[in-house]
């Protein structure tokens, strides 16, 4: 799950940065919002995981901090690392990054939230994502 994580969060982390960039200087509201709400949930599961193989709340507070500080750098990469690169490398960067998304959440969340929550699950992957494409019908006004 934390491999998963990593995987998932390193793209993203690098599609805000170029968003920071293509944006001059801002991010998209409605990015940062998808990315935490999809965020969330990954992080509550691979907590409870943690916590259910009997980690220590030290060792988990760290392996969180370890995570943020390689998104940020990842970040500041996505940021400074592709001001020269063409529209199809970026293209294909971001294309990586939702790849990547995609499946951390076939692969783990959707599977794993049915198996708790049954078909409540179906429901609120719904609420998530018609909550982020409110802020992006939002922001576009």
């Amino acid at each position: 799950m934390i491999l998963a994580i990593i995987l998932d969060g390193v793209p993203e982390s690098i599609v805000i940065g170029l968003g920071i960039f293509e944006g001059g200087g801002t991010v998209s509201l409605a990015m940062l919002v998808a990315v935490f709400i999809s965020n969330l949930p990954e992080a509550i599961a691979g907590t409870t995981g943690m916590k259910a193989g009997g980690w220590k709340k030290n060792k988990i507070f760290f392996l969180w901090l370890f995570i943020a500080v390689i998104c940020a750098v990842s970040t500041v990469a996505g940021y400074s690392l592709f001001i020269n690169t063409s529209k199809q490398w970026l293209s294909f960067i971001q294309a990586f990054a939702g790849g990547a998304i995609l499946i951390m959440l076939a692969n783990s969340m959707i599977p794993e939230s049915y198996e708790h929550a049954g078909k409540l699950a179906g429901i609120f992957t719904i609420l998530g994502f018609s909550a982020s494409v409110l802020v992006i019908v939002l922001e576009t006004l």
